[in-house]
Parts: structure tokens; C-alpha cells; sequence
């Protein structure tokens, strides 16, 4: 059965101040798994759709705004947000395992998809700065960096056993490296074949 969670306010702040508790609260809650999907595609959608009024210049989210051209549609890019992290819980379960970590991928995906909903939070907050001062919205962006590696180093150690915080944050930089060459490899691949079909 899935445990009351308090309030989200409570939620956010812990999530911050607390991260490993905010972890031990979310994989506790036995969250049910259309819960936990629902989510992902929440936070996937409006993620991008707070892209979306940013580049906009706040105000045109359709059809086609200034600053969108060239990206592939808000739903493709929702879908894609949500593979990554689909793709990214599956590693941290992978590689955390061979490491000696106990997290198994049901956890590992709460955990992912509740650090993805929190960022969204500030992702609107910065949204929404932007519109009253923009320096403030780049403060804010820059604060969401290391909001993201300060909840996704002490996520993953959490949810996987690991008392090392520091070691924990180098693996993950280095893996974040090594996923981003890859990355960046397969798309420069699939726009060279493409560019050679043309």
C-alpha cells in the first residue's frame, strides 16, 4: 500500500536541504507504477513546454515560435526528455550495480523521476523570472546546475547503498562525459547517413 506523502511544499524543501531522506521518503512510498509513468510523462511535457515559452520569448508556445526553429515538435522533444531518463535510471542501475550498489530499477526510476519533477519547479521558477528580470532567470539557471548534480549524486548514493558522496559525484561526471561522447557520436553517425542518403 503507498504511504500518505505530505504536502509538496514539504516535499521540495526536503528534496533540497535533504536529498537522501527526500530518496529514502519516495522509494518508502511504494509509489504504484502508472503513478510513477504519469509522472515521467508530467514532468517530460512540461519541461518542454517551458522551453517552449522561454524561446518563445514568453507568449508563443504555437505554432512555431522564433526561437524553436529547427527543433524537432514539443512532443518528440517530451518523448525524447523521457527516454533519457528512462535510459539514464537504467544505467545508474546497471553500473551501480557492478559497483556494489543494491538499487534496483523501480527505485532508481522514483528517484529519477522525482529529481526531474523537482527541476521542473525551478525550471518555472526561472521560466517565470525571466519575464521580471532577466539576469535573474540566468542565476537561477546557473543555480539549477548544481541543483542537478547536488540531487542527482546524493539520489543515486541513496538509492544505492554508497556512503561516498564525492566518489559518488566523480563517477557520475565521468559517466555523464562518456554518455555525452556516445551520444554525440550516434547523432553525428545518423546525420552523416542521412546527409549521405540525400
Amino acid at each position: 500500500m503507498s504511504a500518505i506523502l505530505p504536502a509538496p511544499a514539504i516535499l521540495l524543501r526536503e528534496a533540497i536541504l535533504e536529498p537522501r531522506a527526500s530518496a529514502r521518503r519516495m522509494i518508502a512510498a511504494n509509489l504504484p507504477a502508472e503513478v510513477v509513468w504519469g509522472a515521467l510523462a508530467l514532468a517530460s511535457v512540461l519541461s518542454v513546454l517551458l522551453i517552449w515559452v522561454t524561446l518563445g520569448g514568453f507568449g508563443q508556445i504555437a505554432p512555431t515560435p522564433p526561437g524553436t526553429a529547427g527543433l524537432p515538435s514539443p512532443l518528440m522533444l517530451a518523448v525524447m526528455q523521457a527516454a533519457f531518463t528512462l535510459l539514464g535510471a537504467a544505467t545508474v542501475t546497471i553500473v551501480g550495480a557492478r559497483l556494489g550498489g543494491t538499487g534496483e530499477f523501480g527505485e532508481v526510476l522514483v528517484v529519477m523521476v522525482w529529481m526531474q519533477m523537482v527541476l521542473v519547479v525551478v525550471q518555472a521558477v526561472q521560466t517565470f523570472a525571466g519575464i521580471i528580470l532577466a539576469p535573474l532567470a540566468g542565476l537561477i539557471g546557473l543555480a539549477s546546475v548544481g541543483l542537478f548534480f547536488w540531487l542527482l549524486t546524493n539520489f543515486v548514493a541513496e538509492v544505492h547503498g554508497f556512503r561516498n558522496l564525492w566518489r559518488v559525484f566523480l563517477g557520475l561526471v565521468l559517466g555523464l562525459m562518456v554518455f555525452g561522447m556516445a551520444l554525440f557520436a550516434v547523432l553525428l553517425a545518423l546525420l552523416t547517413s542521412v546527409g549521405g542518403a540525400a
